[in-house]
């Protein structure tokens, strides 16, 4: 069975067809329907299953993503990698005032929630134990600052 598996996944990578990798046994059809739905030309796809939530990783048009999906197939936010240039000013010169502008950048995003809500998440370390992701609006509030893993 295993062997039918691999075969017929090395068949749609040959021909040109994007595999789907998930960690999960399978993607719920309504999660799967809505997420081709709102990201049709998303390539390089990857699932990761946490209980009741479905992440997905996936670049389209060129720019990385990452989106979460209620089990049930409802979206729940979208968050799209950007270089730290392009935060808004407010956002920036809030954060270059605020205690955490010594720690180092790792990551800058974009997050849309369904609520039409744009908000910009800075994820900062500050060394292997302190780490965090910083939550703005786009008047430049800091909303949350979370620890990480």
């Amino acid at each position: 069975m295993k062997k039918k598996i691999i075969i017929a996944a090395l068949t749609l990578v040959m021909s040109g067809i994007d595999v789907v990798s998930a960690q999960t046994n399978q993607i719920p059809a309504e999660v799967n329907r809505n997420f081709t739905a709102k990201f049709p030309q998303a390539n390089n796809i990857e699932w990761n299953d946490e209980p009741g939530n479905y992440k997905v990783t996936f670049n389209e048009n060129g720019k990385n993503y990452r989106v979460e999906f209620a089990g049930n197939g409802d979206w729940k936010l979208t968050e799209r990698i950007i270089k730290k240039d392009y935060l808004p000013t407010s956002v920036s010169k809030n954060f270059f005032k605020s205690e955490y502008s010594k720690w180092e950048i790792k990551e800058v995003t974009v997050v849309e929630t369904p609520e039409n809500k744009i908000q910009f998440k800075i994820s900062v370390t500050k060394n292997s134990a302190s780490k965090k992701d910083l939550l703005y609006n786009t008047e430049g509030q800091l909303l949350t600052a979370n620890s990480t893993l």
